[in-house]
């Protein structure tokens, strides 16, 4: 092993550079002076955020996007707590990212010094692993570990927590072998327990197969692809799962849960089996528990045993990656011809669509959706949270694992826009767009000077409805339309001035015969872009499964007629109670 003397904060550069690290995103302060100062010297690009939050969530799109490791930096106290709601999210949705912050001298460690903060007690409970390193002989071992952890098994967020005086001392590097005897990821399945899910696979006469983000991040699309194709199999994803089986294949059931599709939430009810990949069946999948899928039996393939059996009873457990998994499944199954129950399947698609009222006066945000569909079908999406991210996967056709990028288990507001810079730093080939919310874009605006400083010509579009929007739209149905503090008013900020004010495009459509010529125009700009979508602020996020409904009874929110009041409003009147609990208050 060769030994190159360096400083401490060298060693963490060429740390990075071993690992195969091309950019960071980070915003300096005092203790990280001495790194940011071997930056300086260095090739490693490092992009200047705006606030900590944003460099963050720009290195969890990168890593969504690329399927790397995204890294961000920030300094001690505030800069370091700042980051904690970006790693909450990676943490939530498994995303490999390694978060650096700077820490005080290790000797002023507890005495409450200027700027200190216990990082890693705070985010013990939303990383895989952190660390607090004591000597820069630490240095290359634990970023080995950090990066190694980050992205094996079940990806997710590492935080090495960095002193100053540990950046300055001088060390002999060398770069070891990664050796961690307690952490043994489980990548081979166990032959049993393939055979014994597929042969449920082939008795079974209703089989759905359910797909999470655990698909993605084990690149096993191709699997699934080849193993549902064989068997006639219908696939439904959820929203983290979104683009792991192409939309408009006929075996595509769209997403499925509170806003999925009425047709794959009437297929998991009456299915005899669920195959699940990579899933973790999440309050907003199941709806109501004890009535989730209620004649089926369950397989569950996931990396993290922890995820088996933790929400719904499994009747065959397969620990193991998504990829070995289905791959060894597809060569146990022997092809299935179309059955009735794909037929079934067909009738419901037929008579249950994603749709919307149609309006020539006034834009509608499915419409914004389906039309920057057409013109960009191969981009990038990235979502905020809300109203703008179910109509993001609802209306856009997704056909790419790695090009729908969205905050699911945390719903971070604020995600998108950032997300979006970092996975075009990751995939600058490819046009990259958020769909934001007026509420959400608002979160993390500040990082559209990073946009433009840096020359990342993202685009936004906004669908503008003046409101906090899903929150107003549970206001309007559970809280007998009191929209307490919702509303935000369609003039504040002027979208366009404050894309001006930074240096970067200002686009707005306020009718629908506007709303082409601006996504043209902001496809053809080679700047940071902003499309200010002018939208029917009543319009709702429908269908949807009222929270304590079962999935069977989702409900087209703007198409209800009169027979079907009654059963509404029983919907509605026990969702309150669900809501407020059983005597109408919380």
């Amino acid at each position: 092993m060769s030994k190159t003397k360096m400083t401490g904060a060298q060693a963490v550069l060429e740390s990075l550079k071993r690992e195969g690290v091309d950019v960071v995103f980070g915003l300096p302060g005092g203790v990280l002076l001495p790194l940011y100062d071997a930056i300086y010297q260095s090739d490693l690009r490092h992009i200047l955020v705006r606030h900590e939050q944003g460099a963050a969530h720009m290195a969890d799109g990168y890593a969504r996007a690329t399927g790397k490791v995204g890294v961000c930096l920030a300094t001690s106290g505030p800069g370091a707590t700042n980051l904690v709601t970006g790693i909450a999210n990676a943490y939530m949705d498994s995303v490999p990212m390694v978060a650096i912050t700077g820490q005080v001298n290790t000797w002023l460690i507890g005495k409450d010094a200027f700027q200190e903060a216990d990082i890693t007690g705070i985010t013990l409970p939303i990383t895989k692993h952190n660390y607090l390193l004591r000597s820069a002989r630490e240095i290359s071992r634990v970023f080995r570990e950090a990066f190694y952890i980050a992205h094996s098994g079940r990806p997710g967020p590492v935080l090495i927590d960095l002193p100053r005086d540990v950046t300055v001392e001088e060390v002999e590097f060398t770069w070891p072998e990664v050796n961690l005897p307690g952490y043994h990821p489980s990548f081979k399945v166990h032959e049993m327990q393939i055979k014994k899910a597929a042969k449920l696979l082939m008795d079974a006469e209703r089989p759905v197969i359910y797909v999470g983000g655990g698909v993605k991040y084990a690149d096993a699309h191709r699997e699934l692809f080849d193993l549902a194709t064989k068997i006639n199999a219908p696939v439904t994803t959820t929203l983290m799962g979104v683009g792991c089986f192409p939309e408009d294949h006929p075996l595509s059931l769209g997403m499925l849960g509170m806003h999925g599709t009425k047709y794959a939430n009437y297929s998991i009810q009456e299915s005899d089996l669920i195959l699940a990949v990579g899933a973790r069946f999440d309050d907003r999948v199941t709806g109501k528990i004890a009535s989730f899928a209620p004649r089926a039996k369950i397989v569950h393939i996931d990396v993290d045993p922890a995820e088996i059996g933790k929400n719904v009873r499994v009747d065959i457990p397969v620990v193991g990656d998504a990829r070995n998994a289905l791959a060894a499944l597809a060569k146990e199954v022997v092809p299935k011809p179309r059955s009735a129950w794909n037929e079934k399947i067909e009738a419901w698609k037929k008579d249950h669509p994603l749709r919307y009222i149609p309006d020539i006066n006034i834009i509608k945000p499915q419409f914004v959706i389906e039309k920057l569909c057409e013109l960009a079908p191969d981009a990038i999406i990235t979502t905020e949270v809300g109203q703008n991210q179910m109509w993001a996967a609802q209306f856009f056709v997704h056909k790419d694992p790695r090009k729908f990028i969205s905050s699911g288990g945390l719903g971070t507001m604020g995600y998108g826009f950032p997300a979006a810079i970092g996975a075009k730093m990751g995939c600058p080939e490819c046009e990259v767009i958020d769909i934001a919310g007026d509420g959400s874009f608002l979160m993390n605006s500040q990082e559209l000077a990073t946009a433009v400083v840096n020359d990342i010509p993202v685009k936004v579009a906004i669908l503008n409805n003046g409101c906090l929007g899903m929150v107003r739209q549970w206001q309007e149905l559970f809280f007998e339309k009191r929209y307490s503090a919702t509303i935000l008013g369609r003039t504040s900020p002027d979208f366009v001035k404050l894309a001006e004010a930074y240096g970067a495009v200002g686009l707005r459509a306020t009718r629908p015969s506007e709303v082409e010529p601006v996504i043209r125009a902001a496809l053809a700009a080679d700047r940071p872009t902003i499309m200010d979508f002018i939208i029917n602020p009543a319009e709702k996020v429908s269908p949807m499964v009222p929270a304590g409904a079962t999935l069977s009874e989702i409900l087209d929110l703007e198409w209800c007629d009169e027979a079907n009041t009654s059963h509404l409003e029983k919907i509605y009147s026990d969702a309150r109670k669900e809501i407020l609990g059983s005597e109408g208050y919380i």
